[in-house]
């Protein structure tokens, strides 16, 4: 389904429109009380401006940390529709009191019902993404994560604006009370919308138990190595959006002259590009959770951090510039564009990691790893803060130097990450493969189930046949490779990451032979994929060789569907071995290819010599 019909959904446009709301709501009450804390209420409060500003900060950011592994347990283990239902009434009982205390200047009243609305927030999390994976199918989850983030980036920069300017306006206290009343209301309407989803039936029985349960909720967090290196990718984007975020007023008056216009125009332009990013997902991914975007975000996080350090101006104006005069000067559009470009590669980098965690998590866990997720979130913007002093003041760097830091940083987290989980560089090398020298596109995949074992088998034309297959089919794949191709350098440890499984002829190995049909039999008894080319070796003339009987004995053991499969268009491309053999500068570079699927093969009917008829006629004369 494309992103426009899922907004379009009765499914999605109800919990699209309720999370936003809320989004946009806390970002009025919350920029609305921090202006009027700096400026109106100043003189009323007991402390410094400094004090109100870092405790306003700190007491929403607090019930992330208290609550949001008591709020994953929650949502495990109660409808999750009907949880955002009462959240969002609790929100109107809120927003009725901050009315109140708005209307009679009740500043330390907002500041405890600032904590409660970060509280509120905190019990809303992890419900947001949990019911996401119930309300869409697999191929819709990257499309909806899209838009649940352009949407709360763009509700947070709408209510911080908004929230801005009715500070400024006569009756200042009545709007804003009035308005965070309107959008609660507006927000519950909204929420009576959202199809009822059912509880899942192995989810824990809930107690409030804050610190017992934080400790079980990161513990699962580390039960899953992959799973914990999204959370840590997710929190560090957190990490970054939040040291830029913060330093953004003192960056823009101290180092490039501007006036508040120009904050609201930095501030507009990360956000606009987090969410053209967010969009850009689902159109470069298509129905599927592409984890190669991750490293291009991780590469335009750093590449663009770096561009921004050198586009800030040795020498600043003598005079604050209005937003028309910054963008008259020579770097005014040039800082915009780089912060926009941040957001846009944030967006590329923050969506699929959200995806995969929603996809992957157990049900019966899934709010509790995105209540993990969101403690960690939290911990890493407090370590933004602590970081941006130590930087800043303690080692006397200035904000251009510290973004450069930033950018550097990034490239070696990356760098662990990666090296550390080798499916995301996997995924890269395959989705710049397929969408650079080769333009694949795929007939038939509907035949592949979405769950359970099966075998695909398909001609073998080149040494990438893997890896654009990969490419291709939606879920996971583990292919069986002859051990020659495997044991290329550089590539092996790609092959090693998508845990490919080598084989070569018993008369060469026969431990490896028989090891090689054991790990089949595994794979397959847990419900994976299973790709081979029973041909045994690439084709040496572009026409395909005969298949050889592994495949039956596959069957014999494992009785499961097989999907034949042909792939036209390789013969004559770079890593085929058309020509003089592989890896020549000759044949082409820009191949058409398509992968063509068959209907599946009952086991009971498989033979090598069906198979290899059925793969013919599915390749036709395009070899």
């Amino acid at each position: 389904m494309a992103a426009k019909q899922i907004i379009g959904s009765k499914r999605f446009l109800p919990f699209f429109l309720t999370q936003a709301l809320g989004a946009f709501n806390d970002n009025v009450f919350k920029n609305a009380l921090m202006l009027l804390l700096t400026f109106s209420a100043a003189s009323a409060m007991p402390w410094s401006v400094d004090v109100s500003m870092n405790l306003a900060a700190g007491l929403f950011i607090l019930p992330f940390l208290l609550f949001s592994a008591t709020a994953g347990t929650l949502a495990d283990s109660v409808c999750k529709t009907r949880l955002i239902r009462w959240l969002k009434l609790l929100e109107i009982g809120l927003m009725l009191l901050a009315a109140a205390a708005f209307f009679f200047e009740q500043y330390l009243w907002l500041l405890g019902l600032l904590f409660l609305m970060g509280g509120q927030s905190a019990f809303f999390g992890p419900v947001k993404y949990a019911i996401l994976p119930q309300l869409l199918t697999d191929r819709q989850l990257l499309a909806g994560n899209a838009w649940v983030e352009m949407g709360t980036f763009i509700a947070i920069l709408l209510g911080t604006i908004v929230g801005g300017l009715l500070v400024g306006v006569a009756n200042a206290m009545l709007w804003i009370g009035s308005l965070v009343v309107l959008f609660a209301v507006l927000g519950y309407l909204a929420s009576l919308q959202i199809p009822e989803v059912d509880a899942v039936a192995a989810g824990p029985r809930f107690q409030f138990a804050p610190w017992r349960q934080s400790l079980e909720t990161v513990h699962i967090s580390y039960q899953n190595r992959t799973l914990y290196l999204a959370i840590m990718a997710i929190s560090w984007f957190w990490f970054l959006g939040a040291s830029y975020l913060t330093q953004f007023p003192n960056f823009t008056k101290s180092h490039l002259a501007g006036d508040n216009t120009v904050v609201t125009a930095l501030l507009v332009a990360f956000s606009v590009g987090v969410g053209i990013g967010s969009m850009l997902c689902e159109r470069l991914s298509g129905d599927r959770v592409e984890l190669g975007l991750v490293p291009i975000g991780s590469i335009g996080l750093t590449v663009f951090g770096i561009s921004l350090y050198f586009s800030t101006p040795a020498v600043m104006p003598a005079e604050l510039l209005s937003l028309s005069q910054f963008l008259a000067t020579a770097f005014g559009w040039w800082v915009l564009l780089d912060l926009t470009l941040i957001g846009v590669f944030g967006g590329l980098f923050i969506v699929p990691l959200y995806a995969m965690l929603q996809q992957r998590a157990e049900p019966a866990q899934r709010a509790r790893m995105i209540a993990a997720n969101n403690i960690f979130n939290a911990l890493f913007m407090v370590v933004a803060a602590l970081a941006g002093m130590l930087f800043l003041a303690g080692f006397g760097l200035s904000i251009p130097e510290y973004f450069l830091i930033l950018a550097i940083m990034n490239a070696v987290v990356a760098l662990y990450v990666y090296s550390t989980v080798p499916e995301f560089v996997l995924r890269f090398v395959i989705y710049l493969l397929s969408h650079t020298m080769y333009r694949v596109k795929a007939q038939g995949l509907e035949h592949i189930p979405e769950e359970g074992p099966a075998v695909l088998v398909a001609n073998h034309v080149s040494y990438v046949d893997a890896l654009l297959i990969g490419g291709a089919v939606r879920r996971p794949v583990r292919f069986v490779m002859y051990k020659g191709i495997y044991q290329i350098p550089v590539a092996n440890w790609l092959f090693k990451a998508a845990k490919t499984i080598p084989i070569c002829g018993k008369q060469q190995d026969e431990q490896m032979y028989e090891a090689a049909f054991a790990a089949i039999r595994c794979e397959l008894s847990e419900g994976n994929l299973i790709c081979i080319f029973p041909e045994g070796r690439l084709t040496q003339d572009g026409e395909i060789d005969a298949f050889r009987t592994g495949i039956e004995r596959i069957v014999a053991e494992t009785p499961v569907p097989v999907i034949p499969m042909a792939l036209q268009g390789l013969w004559g491309s770079f890593f085929s071995h058309h020509g003089d053999g592989a890896f020549k500068f000759k044949g082409r570079f820009w191949s058409k290819i398509k992968l063509v699927v068959g209907e599946p093969v009952a086991a009971s009917a498989v033979t090598a010599a069906n198979l290899e008829q059925q793969v013919r006629a599915l390749r036709g004369a395009e070899r």
